[in-house]
């Protein structure tokens, strides 16, 4: 009888801790902080969470070659 293994990772939520969101990256913190230009959201109590679905959007377009890297509109509006 044959027997095989699946390794199978589901991300359960669609907004993730920035711990989470930095892992869901394959990024260490410091590194999600410093290249990642998506904005958290914050909820109702003060905490942050990032969507899923801007990350991945963000992925793509790093993929695709339309994320804007390091422009200086997205530093600024980083900077507040």
């Amino acid at each position: 009888m044959a027997v095989a293994v699946i390794d199978l990772r589901v991300q359960p939520f669609r907004l993730l801790t920035k711990a989470q969101a930095a892992h869901y990256c394959s990024l260490r913190d410091k590194k999600f902080d410093a290249h990642c230009p998506v904005r958290p959201i914050r909820m109702a109590n003060g905490e942050l969470r990032w969507d899923v679905q801007d990350l991945d959007r963000w992925i793509d377009n790093l993929k695709d070659g339309t994320a804007a890297g390091c422009d200086a509109d997205r530093i600024v509006e980083r900077l507040g």
